[in-house]
């Protein structure tokens, strides 16, 4: 497989990825509001963005903790932390800090917090223990972290079921775990906090039943459109496969009887102890 650029990502820090990102947090922001409420973020929070990429929850953690809050977002990609500044420019937003730094290596920034928000960042860490046991450390004791992180990545599934669709899945899952990731890292989450010193105080499944012309199916579609060229891109496949994915996805867009299953996420809180 190509080499991956140096503090790159397998699903890449590109103008296309960053646009799809958003596509992807406006499809999600309801759930995940929902769930910041949930969890008790509110006015006043110190909260730490954990793997912020583009700024996207960021913008809107800092408007809910207000000017008695703040927000500090880690992120590795230089693309992404320019991303972040520039919202936070455009919003003249002073309640912000952001950090270029790899969660792996790095320390975090130290706390304490009252909330740490992960999504879809677990899956993609060499060592997501690890940053499990940072998290609990910049952490006050009766803080919360919040993560939305993928429990079992194959009920993401087209119906009628569509071979190519099917094999472009299984390409992702493969390209994920060469670059040393794990996709199904939600189901492992649990276990660790408890051995971290956290206690979970609720697991929910998030997985949605979508037809064509909901708007959260642009979601699963805009990352099939943008990865295709990232899976070429890595010689992970070629356009005669591409152009038959995009084929069948128009397809499935077309006809009255589709409907598509999404990846199950699992929506974990827990407190620390």
């Amino acid at each position: 497989m190509t080499q991956l650029k140096e503090r790159d990502y397998v699903l890449g820090t590109h103008d296309e990825e960053l646009e799809r990102l958003g596509v992807q947090h406006r499809a999600w922001q309801g759930v995940v509001l929902e769930c910041w409420k949930n969890a008790g973020l509110g006015a006043g929070s110190r909260v730490l963005d954990v793997g912020a990429g583009p700024g996207y929850a960021t913008i809107d953690l800092a408007e809910i903790v207000g000017s008695t809050g703040r927000v500090i977002a880690v992120e590795r990609s230089t693309n992404f932390v320019n991303a972040i500044k520039s919202a936070i420019h455009a919003k003249a937003l002073s309640n912000v800090d952001v950090q270029e730094i790899d969660l792996m290596n790095d320390d975090l920034p130290g706390g304490p917090f009252d909330f740490t928000w992960c999504r879809w960042v677990l899956c993609f860490v060499s060592n997501p223990e690890l940053l499990v046991k940072k998290l609990a450390n910049v952490l006050r004791n009766g803080g919360r972290a919040i993560f939305h992180e993928y429990g079992h990545y194959t009920t993401w599934k087209f119906f009628p079921l569509r071979p190519s669709l099917e094999e472009f899945r299984s390409r992702v899952i493969t390209t994920w775990r060469e670059s040393g990731g794990e996709p199904d890292t939600g189901v492992q989450l649990p276990l660790w906090l408890t051995r971290n010193g956290f206690s979970v105080r609720s697991v929910l499944p998030r997985i949605f039943c979508l037809r064509p012309n909901d708007y959260m199916w642009q979601w699963p579609s805009q990352f099939i459109h943008v990865h295709l060229l990232r899976l070429q891109e890595l010689g992970q496949i070629d356009l005669v496969f591409a152009d038959k994915v995009r084929a069948d996805l128009a397809a499935a867009e077309k006809e009255n009887t589709s409907f598509m299953l999404t990846p199950l996420v699992l929506e974990i809180i827990a407190e620390k102890l």
